[in-house]
């Protein structure tokens, strides 16, 4: 958001705001009550935190290229979804011999967009989908998930500490830091039938919990430095 917009949301001028980011002038309560519904904080984290630590929570955006994987996965339309499908697909793992043989195989997730307004709005529903990679070598039909493959693609990445502290602003953002880095390298997202558009993966980096949040890109590749995709989890 630049100064001309942030002043045109809080009626002031673009020198107003300009004085508040030099810290020549403090601005007044009502305008701090309103940038807190405007960036989602408290006011506490407003006026007293650093607020350059939240750089601290995503890494820069890389592009990472992923060879083909096997997925099986499944999908829960429920209000909670996210912990309703991730518990399923852990029992099937059990069940199924994949945590036995591979106790570190790596779980993704991602929106799955196709709830109807009545689902959202009247009974307060959502999509969510998730699936672990099948590593070579290991063979199953066990029942109860859609096998599917994804196919070698390019992604977007970048890796979100501590997703869950405030899930509904870093996850969010962590897509929007993406879409930012596409636009500014002449990218697009990319929808292709034989891979995941986007998917999110948790594991954990010592004693803090991460996510790498994944975008199927397409067009010219800037110059990046390209990275592994994944990495494992506990």
């Amino acid at each position: 958001m630049t100064q001309e917009q942030l002043a045109e949301q809080l009626c002031v001028t673009r020198q107003t705001v300009s004085r508040w980011e030099t810290d020549e002038v403090t601005p007044e309560l009502a305008k701090l009550v309103e940038m807190c519904s405007l960036f989602a904080c408290s006011l506490d984290a407003l006026v007293r935190e650093d607020l350059a630590a939240g750089s601290k929570i995503y890494s820069d955006v890389t592009i990472r290229s992923l060879p083909p994987f096997r997925l099986a996965g499944y999908v829960m339309i429920s209000p909670c979804p996210e912990n309703d499908v991730n518990g399923y697909m852990d029992r099937w793992a059990g069940e199924s011999g994949l945590k036995t043989a591979f106790p570190a195989a790596k779980r993704l997730g991602w929106d799955f967009p196709f709830v109807t307004p009545e689902q959202q709005n009247r009974f307060g529903l959502r999509g969510y989908a998730a699936a672990y990679v099948l590593p070579d070598g290991f063979e199953t039909n066990h029942p109860g998930v859609r096998y599917f493959e994804n196919a070698a693609a390019e992604y977007a990445a970048v890796t979100v500490r501590d997703p869950f502290a405030q899930s509904f602003e870093r996850i969010p953002n962590a897509y929007q830091k993406i879409m930012e880095y596409l636009r500014d390298n002449k990218r697009k997202a990319k929808q292709q039938a034989d891979v995941l558009s986007c998917f999110e993966y948790v594991y954990q980096c010592g004693e803090t919990t991460c996510m790498d949040v994944y975008v199927h890109v397409g067009g010219p590749a800037p110059c990046a430095q390209q990275a592994p995709g994944g990495r494992s989890q506990d």
